[in-house]
């Protein structure tokens, strides 16, 4: 080893020595001393294992030193996970958090939050309650179900009812519904967790109400419909309706599970959306228990949502797998805010950020278009072009498939900076923008925003 490197590795001083020093005094006032002992050694590791690999240090060890953990204590003092711009054009994107909360969802979970909160205690009664009452009514009377609960999320839902209904047994289900959506989530996968054995019926494209009367025997235990919410089959194709499902199922004495996946309260044409499933309708068809989710469609936040027959829901909230999957106070008193507003709002379309978002008028997108596309070039300088430009997105999520939004967009290019580095740029910005890129241009998507100033990218 050099001796340029070995007097630099010297002089690294030692963690003791760092505590003592006066830069490092009121970190000591601030943190947890075995907290900034590990921010130090860290610092101190990473710093010697740059001269060690012949990296150029700008300033003395023990300046690099300190650098660093200025760096890695205001990066831990963010908040997680981080606040983030969505100009990906995505209403629903996974990856970003799915739906907004309304506001009188927000305020109902730092309520509970901050407070003590009823949520399996009956304040009339002065007894121990159940966590459902708190939107069991609401999601009754929404969905024109018997009973209703609530679990984490819908692969959830489907675990359960799965698991109360036919564990051990065998479960029917459409060759053509075999689904697979965001992070690998397969119905035969979730199907075999639950314990039960799937007997697939049908082709990929057509399937027929014989192929299940024909596979129906002494173990099977329930039919299950999976709404494909992620794509579609279209062509010579066939499948069997609910009514017939749920007619056969009766006709055999076996219940019908129905998979809604993102899930409709309300009929969404009329806002000139395409027509998705409604729950009411479902369970009006007879479906002994249906499932879908609260954060797609519904606008509410993440969770599971389970409604059917009561003597159906009796036995999902009486297998002990329920309360691994049960949610807490916070999703709770969120959703609870959501259903209020689909019984009380007369505006639901102002009161939920998912719904205002998919139909937002193309010269409301244009107006901040404008208004963005000024300030960006008076930010980033002439050195860019940006044009306001149309553009097609996609709703997210799985939730209508086969339907785009029509949209604007900015579209971002540089004279010699590629559109990933242009995309770096936002990402760099505080809160960090997301856009996405497409045909050699960086896009900033209006359908989400509604203040151009977000658009901004500051450091």
């Amino acid at each position: 080893m050099s001796d340029p490197r070995r007097d630099l590795l010297a002089s690294i001083p030692s963690v003791d020595r760092l505590l003592a020093t006066s830069w490092v005094a009121p970190l000591l006032e601030r943190n947890a001393r075995p907290f900034l002992v590990s921010v130090l050694r860290e610092a101190c590791d990473a710093v010697r294992s740059a001269i060690l690999e012949g990296r150029a240090l700008d300033v003395s060890p023990a300046q690099a030193i300190e650098q660093r953990v200025a760096t890695a204590l205001a990066r831990r003092a963010e908040a997680a996970p981080r606040q983030v711009v969505n100009a990906t054009g995505v209403v629903l994107h996974t990856n970003l958090g799915r739906a907004l909360l309304p506001e009188a969802a927000v305020e109902a979970l730092i309520r509970v939050a901050r407070h003590p909160a009823a949520l399996e205690f009956d304040v009339t009664s002065g007894r121990r309650g159940d966590r459902d009452d708190v939107v069991e009514e609401d999601l009754c009377a929404l969905t024109g179900a018997e009973a209703a609960t609530v679990v984490n999320n819908n692969a959830a839902a489907v675990l359960l009812a799965l698991n109360t209904f036919g564990e051990g047994r065998e479960v029917i289900v459409s060759r053509g519904e075999l689904i697979e959506i965001g992070g690998s989530f397969r119905i035969p996968d979730v199907m075999a967790k639950s314990g039960v054995r799937l007997c697939e019926v049908g082709t990929t494209n057509r399937t027929h109400r014989a192929d299940y009367e024909k596979a129906i025997g002494p173990a099977t235990a329930a039919l299950l419909k999976v709404h494909t919410s992620n794509y579609r089959v279209v062509g010579f194709t066939a499948d069997v309706p609910l009514e017939e499902l749920v007619e056969l199922g009766r006709a055999r004495d076996l219940p019908v599970i129905e998979d809604l996946g993102s899930g409709a309260l309300v009929d969404l044409s009329p806002y000139g959306l395409p027509k998705e499933p409604v729950v009411r309708e479902r369970i009006a068809a007879g479906a002994a228990v249906v499932t879908f989710s609260g954060d797609k469609l519904l606008g509410g936040p993440q969770a599971g949502l389970i409604v059917g027959r009561a003597e159906a829901i009796s036995r999902l909230k009486s297998n002990p797998l329920r309360r691994a999957l049960r949610p807490g106070k916070l999703t709770l008193a969120a959703l609870a805010a959501v259903l209020r507003l689909y019984r009380q709002s007369p505006d639901l379309r102002e009161a939920l950020p998912t719904l205002r978002w998919l139909t937002r008028p193309l010269e409301e997108m244009e107006r901040v278009g404008r208004d963005a596309v000024a300030r960006l070039q008076e930010a980033l300088g002439a050195e860019f072009r940006i044009d306001l430009e149309d553009a097609e997105v996609e709703i997210g999520s799985g939730a209508l498939p086969t339907a785009t939004l029509p949209s604007k967009a900015i579209a971002i290019r540089h004279h010699t900076e590629s559109p990933d580095h242009v995309a770096r740029r936002f990402r760099e910005a505080e809160p960090p923008i997301i856009g996405r890129i497409h045909e050699e241009r960086f896009l900033l998507d209006l359908r989400g925003i509604e203040d151009a100033t977000t658009l901004v990218p500051v450091r």
